[in-house]
This record gives C-alpha cells, structure tokens and sequence, in this order.
C-alpha cells in the first residue's frame, strides 16, 4: 500500500536548523511531484514547497530563501532543508505526493499524504 513516512522534526530555537524527510513506496515515485505542506494549530494547512520529477521546484513566499527541497529518486525520498528557522515556522509538516490539481503546486490538491512530522521553533 501507499505510504509517506516522515521525519526529522522537533524542537530548535529561532535561527536553526532542521532537516525533514519522506520516504515513499507504494507508488511510482520517480514520476509524481511531490511537496511539503505545514499546518499550525487554529490555521489552514498550507502549501511550503513543492517539486516536480523533473526537479523544477516551487516556494511559498514565507520560505523562499530559507528552505530548500530536494529528491533522491533512488532512495524514493524528498527532503525539506529548513535554514533560519523562525516561530512562525511551527507546526506540523506534511509531505504529499500525485498533484491532481491545476496550477499552483501549492495548493492542497495531492493524493497521497504522510502522517506529519512536528516541528517547533522557539523564540
């Protein structure tokens, strides 16, 4: 069966690091745009980054600059490097994978969703 797992979260101060991953399987992966989302308590889940199998990638302007995703087909995984990392980054982070929607990568419209992963900034 389809499966997202992530990892990588937890707890940093403000201006730090984190890595995420999301290992995949269960599905052609090597052919699927796969993305980030996060969503804070009260909020809207929301789109971070997005990547195509292509590796052309897209940003939510919150992020741009700060985070950097990446794949590695061979090891059906896509990461999110999360740099200067601030309060407003906290939340729970989920990786996607089959964009069924129109435009936008970030918008929510993915098959697949992984469990989430809780990453904390503290100020």
């Amino acid at each position: 069966q389809v499966q997202l797992v992530e990892s990588g979260g937890g707890s940093v101060q403000a201006g730090g690091s984190l890595r995420l991953a999301c290992v995949a399987s269960g599905f052609t992966y090597d052919s699927k745009t796969m993305a980030w989302f996060r969503q804070a308590p009260g909020k809207e889940r929301e789109g971070v980054a997005a990547i195509r199998p292509g590796t052309s990638t897209s940003y939510a302007d919150s992020v741009k600059g700060r985070f950097t995703i990446s794949r590695d087909n061979a090891k059906k995984t896509v990461y999110l490097q999360m740099n200067s990392l601030k309060p407003e980054d906290t939340a729970m982070y989920y990786c996607a994978a089959e964009f069924i929607g129109v435009g936008d990568l970030l918008n929510a419209r993915y098959t697949y969703w992984g469990q989430g992963t809780q990453v904390t900034v503290s100020s």
